[in-house]
């Protein structure tokens, strides 16, 4: 098993890895990843089974943290006045659990996550405008145990899975 983050609580949860999931269960994955509204009927004509196997799987991926949610994506021209960005934060030996808690309070940051390379955390971040975004990019900065942030700006989608 291995340890995943489900990034709207920041929880860690003992999940399985899709490897170790039946194949039944991965296209069932694959199908909600696509359409999480499509009805349990279609799901289980598409996969070859009942709609009760479909309610059954379902809940036990749910049980078991494979499933940590369901949420709506909105299209970005939905959303004119906002900006989304990546910030990338290197962050000061043993003060990453300060830095966290602090960006945990910033209802901007939607992901942070941490990665290898040259920062220690991405965060992924959607603010109302510019003006919005600089304010934050400047608390974010001023956060005691950040000592380097870049900031790349969203320009638009090119594939977006969910």
């Amino acid at each position: 098993m291995t340890l995943n983050r489900h990034p709207a609580q920041g929880t860690a949860v003992d999940a399985p890895s899709l490897a170790s999931l039946d194949a039944t269960d991965r296209e069932l994955l694959a199908l909600l990843q696509t359409n999480a509204r499509e009805s349990v009927t279609t799901l289980g004509k598409t996969l070859g089974v009942a709609r009760t196997t479909v309610i059954a799987r379902m809940e036990r991926l749910q049980a078991r943290g494979v499933i940590t949610g369901y949420s709506v994506r909105l299209n970005q021209a939905a959303l004119e006045q906002s900006l989304q960005a990546y910030v990338g934060l290197s962050v000061e030996p043993r003060a990453g659990r300060n830095v966290l808690k602090r960006l945990a309070k910033m209802p901007e940051i939607k992901l942070v996550c941490s990665v290898s390379g040259e920062f220690d955390y991405v965060a992924w971040i959607r603010a109302e405008s510019a003006n919005a975004l600089d304010r934050l990019l400047d608390e974010i900065g001023e956060t005691e145990g950040v000592s380097k942030t870049t900031t790349s700006i969203v320009l638009g989608e090119r594939i977006n899975r969910g």
